[in-house]
């Protein structure tokens, strides 16, 4: 059994490292603030934790955290080691790299995550393994243990192109209810009857329907907040450009997240800004 590392223990990392536990893995944490998870191991520091495990998953806040976090591993013993980038942050902070990690005797893959912490520890979430392929085989019993939704979609920085795709439309999903929920309103169809029909046609989304308690009011808890949304959707654009391209509808998404975090709402659940968009209109 692979021996597995988890470097970085914020809301997304516990949680990988609490489903990792539960399915028996050899799972041990490290972060620099000292957080610990229960049931879950902690080192005493880095390197400890860099020499005990053979395979280390890496769950950050942003790019500079990443950046530092894989220069810092650089300059320890890499021999053999499976380094699997799960943070959402653009591909080149890893594939700049690669080479690097190559020189160390070390394998690297972008496996960014589709889905909040509760999806984690259900077991529902998706990865997206960017990876060669030897890499991807290595890598994928590994995220099978979080998750059946193990796709290898292409070389190295391909996994955060489609989350980049993947979670973009969700955001564009939102942007358009966003516009006709104010219609719905003004035209007297209760919040709860316009969702109920769209949840239960063609045009109904997973995500959405999972939502429907939390837009209704009757259910507070936060999957993932929108100030973490509009962390992630600055990183998207920046990997859509990157390509040459432009996704004007992640901009329009913005905004709205940008206004809800100045109005306060910033550590609420993305279905505040659904329901907002009905009552507000």
């Amino acid at each position: 059994m692979e021996r597995i590392g988890v470097i970085g223990l914020g809301r997304m990392g516990s949680a990988m490292a609490r489903k990792l536990a539960a399915e028996g893995c050899a799972v041990t944490g490290w972060t620099r603030s000292g957080r610990t998870v229960d049931g879950v191991p902690s080192a005493r520091d880095l390197a400890t934790l860099v020499a005990g495990s053979d395979v280390l998953i890496l769950s950050l806040f942003d790019d500079a955290a990443v950046a530092e976090m894989l220069d810092i591993l650089l300059d320890l013993e890499l021999e053999g080691r499976l380094i699997l980038e799960t943070s959402t942050v653009v591909p080149n902070i890893l594939s700049d790299r690669a080479e690097a990690f190559a020189a160390k005797g070390a394998t690297v893959a972008d496996a960014p995550i589709s889905g909040g912490p509760e999806m984690v520890e259900a077991g529902t979430c998706g990865i997206f393994v960017g990876a060669e392929p030897a890499v991807a085989v290595r890598a994928q019993p590994i995220l099978a243990r979080i998750t059946p939704r193990v796709l290898h979609v292409g070389p190295l920085g391909a996994g955060m192109v489609m989350k980049t795709i993947n979670n973009s439309l969700l955001q564009s999903y939102v942007a358009g209810l966003r516009e006709m929920l104010p219609l719905a309103k003004r035209a007297g169809i209760p919040l709860a009857d316009v969702m109920g029909i769209v949840n239960g046609g063609p045009a109904g989304m997973p995500m959405i329907r999972d939502r429907m308690p939390r837009i209704l009011g009757e259910d507070t808890s936060v999957g993932f907040p929108i100030s973490g949304i509009y962390k992630d959707n600055e990183v998207f654009r920046r990997v859509v450009e990157s390509h040459g391209l432009t996704a004007p509808v992640l901009q329009i998404a913005e905004d709205a997240q940008r206004e809800a975090i100045g109005n306060g709402m910033g550590e609420l659940d993305p279905a505040a800004l659904i329901a907002a968009s009905y009552h507000d209109a």
